[in-house]
């Protein structure tokens, strides 16, 4: 989703009750609020057609994907934001000042487009790093088959390219995408 510009500052209260009133998702950032705009239709077919198939690989496990309607609460840095999918597995955990934010997932997805890629990239994702459950971070390509992973590892975070013809290997949930069959596009 493209990032509008900031509306105002505020506290995490008063973001819940915009949020609760509007229409529209805003991410907030240490009491800053961003309205998030729409995205295109290859941005929404391929976060849909990611959280299939990932939905479908993890068959009868204790895992949830949930899409860009959940929001995930960094709590560490006062962050709320929309990723495009998040998975949780295990118990679902909120964050302690709002009951609808995710603080527990193990898994993120960013779609990058134009004008949201910088941020997915640099400071979206210095906040996500400070989730002690996330696992792994998923950035997929609008412009052509090539889906990045970041990877918790003992020091730091790991980094893989995968590309059309190779397996994208989500070992924290134990499931294996065919890159081909997320770009598929059966409209084409």
């Amino acid at each position: 989703m493209a990032q509008a510009p900031e509306l105002r500052r505020m506290t995490y209260p008063e973001y819940l009750e915009l949020e609760r009133a509007s229409a529209t998702k805003h991410e907030y950032v240490n009491g800053e609020v961003y309205a998030m705009a729409g995205g295109s239709p290859e941005h929404a077919r391929l976060a849909m057609r990611l959280g299939a198939l990932i939905t479908v690989a993890l068959g009868g496990r204790p895992c949830a994907v949930f899409s860009s309607d959940a929001r995930v609460r960094v709590e560490r840095t006062s962050r709320s934001t929309y990723p495009d999918l998040s998975v949780v597995c295990g118990t679902l955990e909120r964050a302690s000042d709002d009951p609808d934010a995710i603080v527990n997932p193990c898994v993120l997805v960013e779609v990058l487009s134009e004008t949201t890629e910088a941020s997915d990239r640099g400071d979206k994702w210095a906040h996500y790093q400070r989730l002690d459950s996330l696992a792994e971070y998923v950035l997929v390509s609008q412009r052509e088959p090539r889906v990045e992973l970041y990877r918790r590892a003992e020091r730091g975070w790991s980094y893989e390219v995968f590309v059309a013809g190779m397996m994208l290997e989500l070992r924290s949930i134990g499931v294996s995408i065919d890159i081909d069959a997320l770009y598929l596009d059966p409209l084409a």
